[in-house]
């Protein structure tokens, strides 16, 4: 079966707007997502990339379009009054759970996508990431102790690394194959490849 690669962090909601296509781009293409968890900060860091937050003007139009592409898709989306979030714990999360829970991965992801772009939570606050959990049906201590773990720390560490080296600046990142797409909105040039 055809695959293809989707790097995200879930501080970006772009990254958002793109994990509610995922189905849609396997159905049109018959081509399976394989997420990959990244930290969105040590990319911005490793290649000098920085969020269109932190230029007021491209802050807000970003957010502009981002609604207009969340209206398209039929999907929910507001903004985060306490944007940016730290989601160094929410990724280390993620991939513990690809690592141990794959089976519950993909509730874990839908979770943590939710709690931060629909029901915008400051999920920088650990007891509201507790929470969240919770409600979620998820072990928040149990999390929270795997988000821990050297394994854990270092299997983000390196994927974060992979993407750099791959040219990831920016999530979220499609490959097919050798062809990488940066953002949401270059969803039907992916479908494209993949047909």
């Amino acid at each position: 079966m055809k695959t293809f690669e989707f790097w995200f962090d879930f501080g970006s909601p772009a990254a958002y707007l793109a994990s509610t296509q995922i189905a849609g781009i396997e159905s049109a293409t018959g081509a399976r997502a394989v997420w990959r968890p990244m930290l969105l900060g040590g990319v911005f860091q490793a290649t000098g990339n920085h969020s269109p937050a932190t230029i007021p003007p491209k802050g807000r139009y970003t957010f502009v379009d981002f609604d207009r592409f969340a209206r398209r898709y039929g999907v929910s989306l507001r903004y985060n009054p306490h944007f940016p979030i730290n989601t160094l714990l929410l990724m280390r999360g993620a991939v513990g759970m690809q690592l141990r829970d794959p089976g519950r991965f993909p509730d874990y992801c839908a979770a943590m996508f939710r709690a931060i772009w629909v029901d915008a939570l400051d999920m920088n606050d650990p007891a509201v990431v507790g929470r969240a959990l919770h409600q979620a049906g998820f072990d928040a201590q149990a999390l929270l102790a795997l988000s821990q773990e050297p394994d854990v720390k270092a299997a983000l560490k390196a994927a974060t690394d992979e993407a750099v080296a791959r040219g990831v600046f920016g999530a979220p990142t499609f490959f097919a194959g050798d062809q990488m797409f940066w953002g949401q909105d270059r969803i039907e040039f992916l479908k494209e490849a993949l047909q």
